[in-house]
């Protein structure tokens, strides 16, 4: 099997169970027995439990406010019960921005932008994109447009190369924006299906390197007005609440169009999903571990 996605099925479904463990182990310290009692302490300890989950603040408070209205019309007095409805309201939030990337069309070259802070995995998952669009039969391209990280672009030349997909790239140093042009040029003359590219991870709060990533995008649109068709911006799924900050960070720069979150195998607190649901209503494309 090919190494980049042995065992990642397994690893993924796995993934959210330390979420669990952690989630699991205050909220039966809390509700140990069969018949529970939903007080005010109750509610409050559940807050807490939710917030140590990185739920967050406001993802908390509605989930909690509405339990507390269904305690009252249903009547909640056993933990089976509790444990339904937490998880109903957990999905309403999660339910509308669980949406995996479209198909391309057909005749046309979609675009991907990979987009992030530094370590929190683009460009392995820019290879991941590409086994999995290959595996639904699409013909796909890289583009390694970090030029800036010591090994960025030999890192996905490895890729390219496991994968058997064609990737642009130019010398370390050389204009991100330029590789950009030049991959969009290419890949839509090839025919090419999908163009994933992988850009330089960027703090959030450096001007000049977010201004760079407005130059790529506006050098794409120049080659073709729909590039780039999807931006999506990965985050470390372990960085807990410091994603929301990226979050807003980078969306307050370029049209972030999609979520990926990536190392959900590495962090017991996953509520970052839903805090990152309920405060910004992008979809959340793909999960990585």
């Amino acid at each position: 099997m090919n190494p980049l996605l042995s065992n990642d099925a397994n690893r993924v479904n796995a993934a959210p169970q330390q979420a669990r463990e952690s989630f699991g182990t205050r909220f039966f310290r809390l509700f140990g027995g069969s018949r529970v009692t939903l007080d005010e302490t109750a509610y409050e300890a559940l807050e807490e439990a939710l917030i140590l989950a990185d739920v967050g603040v406001t993802a908390t408070t509605r989930v909690v406010e509405r339990l507390r209205q269904r305690s009252r019309s249903e009547q909640i007095s056993d933990r089976a019960t509790l444990v339904a409805a937490l998880r109903e309201e957990i999905v309403t939030l999660l339910t509308p921005v669980a949406q995996p990337l479209p198909d391309p069309l057909p005749g046309s070259t979609t675009v991907i932008l990979l987009v992030g802070v530094n370590g929190v995995g683009k460009t392995t998952l820019a290879a991941r994109l590409a086994r999995e669009f290959q595996r639904r039969k699409f013909t796909v391209m890289l583009a390694a447009c970090d030029t800036f990280r010591a090994a960025a672009i030999e890192q996905l030349g490895v890729w390219s190369d496991r994968l058997d997909i064609p990737m642009v790239a130019q010398t370390r140093g050389a204009d991100a924006a330029a590789v950009a042009h030049d991959a969009v040029l290419s890949a839509k003359a090839k025919g090419i299906n999908v163009l994933l590219i992988d850009s330089a991870g960027r703090a959030h709060v450096n001007t000049d390197l977010m201004q760079q990533l407005q130059k790529m995008v506006r050098v794409m649109a120049k080659v073709d007005a729909t590039a780039p068709n999807e931006t999506l911006l990965v985050l470390d799924a372990a960085n807990g609440q410091n994603a929301i900050a990226q979050c807003e960070a980078f969306t307050a720069e370029i049209a972030v169009t999609g979520l990926c979150l990536t190392k959900v195998d590495g962090t017991a607190r996953g509520g970052i999903v839903i805090s990152l649901a309920e405060r910004f209503g992008l979809p959340i494309s793909y999960l990585g571990v």
